[in-house]
């Protein structure tokens, strides 16, 4: 089966038969990005599908491939929630039972999502590699049939049902940029797109603490990394597919990585230019585009999903705003007598600046009638605002010092 995939007639036939359960996604034209980089950049929001992610597609079209037989087995994959969600809502479809093994490491939110679309959820391992083992072993136990998250050819061309919608709205698309983990969205996109048009440019994105493909790209054959650290847990994968690595090494133009605090900032973006809400997979696209030259070119930002729970979106946005110098902490040292708080207090407010915490350290000097520490965490307007602040108390006598916010 897998040999006849990824062709023109079966990224057709996969589009045709996705199309019964995915939500359109309509491409959005970012005024943000596109004024940023001095090209014309669109978004491809699959965080808004009904799973919150694109692996809905593959997941869909490879239990529709699969023989009354092999369903009845049961299904079984791992995946970090996304992949996990596609195939219980899939499986859910058919009258499928289907057993999920997630990292523990999993946000609660695709757990329970996964398990309210009636899947049984094993949770093993740090991450993803660990849990595809595990998921393996209970295949072999039980007969279960694997559904494998990136690295089965049929997946693959269901996830690049994504590319046929974007040529069709913009035939003259320039760039792709896909989030890579273990590469199967980015086989299924680039594959089809190069087929459609051999001079567009697609770029695959990784993230920094997870760039398993760029390596193996490096080393010119599937590499494991040792560890993986990332904040993007839908992309944190050690291994790349061994069956999909031919096409991604053909059909990718280049692969960027992108460090967690520019995914954290993207997340403010987002939030605040397109009032969507796109998990740090998921944003790895639009992070990336700082780092390309698209003047005057088209491009398409995929967004692969949107499921993060509120601890981790409450998280995000408060680091965000520190690196933004939205939020940020002085030290400094106050003669201990009354009416010097009330002073420091009067400076900041008459730069505009809002208090929002302070710790009074009277044990910082062995002289405390000398000198007392306070620490003033506040709200700016960003850096240029943070910066006048700083001026003013200086002005004021006093020496200010930045410190590391803690909330």
């Amino acid at each position: 089966m897998e040999d006849k995939m990824l062709t023109l007639e079966k990224f057709e036939e996969a589009s045709e038969i996705v199309r019964k359960v995915t939500q359109e996604t309509k491409l959005v034209y970012s005024d943000f990005y596109s004024e940023r980089t001095g090209g014309r950049v669109y978004l491809k929001p699959e965080n808004m599908q009904f799973t919150g992610a694109y692996k809905l597609r593959g997941a869909y079209y490879k239990i529709s491939t699969l023989s009354e037989e092999e369903r009845k087995k049961g299904l079984i994959t791992a995946s970090a929630g996304n992949h996990a969600q596609g195939v219980a809502y899939a499986a859910r479809c058919y009258g499928a039972r289907a057993v999920i093994v997630m990292p523990t490491t999993t946000p609660l939110m695709k757990v329970n999502r996964t398990k309210n679309y009636g899947a049984e959820v094993v949770l093993c391992g740090d991450v993803y590699d660990e849990a595809c083992a595990r998921a393996c072993e209970l295949a072999a136990e039980n007969g279960y049939t694997f559904i494998h998250p990136f690295d089965d050819l049929v997946v693959a061309t269901g996830q690049g049902t994504i590319a046929m919608e974007i040529f069709k709205e913009l035939p003259l698309v320039d760039y792709i940029l896909v989030p890579i983990g273990g590469g199967g969205l980015a086989t299924g996109i680039s594959t089809l797109a190069k087929l459609l048009n051999p001079k567009i440019k697609v770029i695959g994105v990784e993230p920094e603490g997870a760039g398993c493909l760029k390596e193996s790209i490096k080393a010119g054959k599937v590499v494991t990394l040792d560890k993986v650290n990332t904040i993007a847990d839908g992309t944190a994968v050690k291994t790349p597919g061994e069956k999909i690595f031919p096409y991604l090494c053909s059909n990718l133009d280049d692969i960027i990585t992108v460090p967690d605090e520019e995914l954290v900032v993207a997340f403010l973006d987002m939030v605040e230019n397109h009032k969507m809400v796109v998990e740090n997979s998921g944003l790895l696209t639009v992070a990336a585009l700082k780092h390309m030259d698209i003047k005057g070119k088209k491009a398409v930002a995929i967004l692969s999903g949107g499921n993060m729970d509120v601890i981790t979106m409450s998280s995000v946005v408060q680091q965000g705003l520190i690196l933004r110098d939205r939020i940020f902490t002085l030290s400094m040292l106050l003669p201990d007598k009354p009416g010097e708080l009330s002073r420091v207090s009067g400076v900041i407010a008459a730069e505009s600046g809002n208090v929002i915490k302070l710790e009074h350290n009277q044990f910082v000097s062995i002289n405390r009638n000398a000198a007392v520490e306070i620490r003033i965490t506040m709200e700016a307007f960003g850096t240029e605002h943070k910066l006048q602040i700083m001026q003013a108390l200086e002005q004021n006598g006093y020496c200010p010092k930045q410190v590391r916010t803690v909330m």
